[in-house]
This record gives C-alpha cells, sequence and structure tokens, in this order.
C-alpha cells in the first residue's frame, strides 16, 4: 500500500475526470512528471510540511497491485528514505480507501 494527499475539491475533480493527475499541492502530473506518493511512514511528515494548513485533507490507500504500471522508489533532495512516485496517472480503480483527516 502507498498513499497519495490531496485536496478533497481536487478529488472531486478526479472524480468526474476519471482519473487522477494532482502530483502534488499546486501542482499536476504534467508539471511535476510524475505523482508524489509516500509510504505509510512518510505521509505524516509529508502532511506536516506541506498540508498543515488544509482541512480536511484527504488521504488516499492505493494498492499497487492495481496500478497499470507500479512506483518507481526516488531520493528526493534531503529525504532520508526514497518516495514511491507513479509516472503516469492514478486510475480511480486501484485507490482503495479514501480516509478524511481533519
Amino acid at each position: 500500500m502507498i498513499y497519495h494527499l490531496t485536496e478533497p475539491e481536487r478529488w472531486a475533480r478526479s472524480q468526474r475526470e476519471g482519473v487522477h493527475t494532482a502530483s502534488t499541492r499546486g501542482r499536476e502530473l504534467a508539471d511535476e512528471g510524475f505523482i508524489h506518493c509516500s509510504t505509510a511512514a512518510q505521509w505524516p511528515k509529508v502532511r506536516q510540511l506541506f498540508y498543515s494548513d488544509v482541512e480536511p485533507l484527504l488521504l488516499l490507500h492505493i494498492d499497487e497491485s492495481l496500478l497499470d504500471a507500479p512506483p518507481v522508489y526516488e531520493q528526493l533532495g534531503d529525504a532520508p528514505e526514497p518516495f514511491p512516485h507513479l509516472y503516469g496517472p492514478l486510475p480511480l480503480a486501484a485507490v482503495v480507501e479514501v480516509e478524511i483527516l481533519s
């Protein structure tokens, strides 16, 4: 399981469009080149650093076995460990749970 944080409005748009292409806050897959994801241990820190002022916030639980292509784990800057990235749109069918964080 990997995870992706997104705003409720952006997730609603993805549901209308049938696919999720938001990479990170204010950036799309087309801008960034990939969709930022996290492991279970990483997402709380990502929330604190980039989404602390967003409530409610959604945590998408992504079943890696339902993705069209596996995530690529890559090192970002000074991060202590690699983060999973999706190099394509996130199929809605791969999102097995949408958790509301408040």
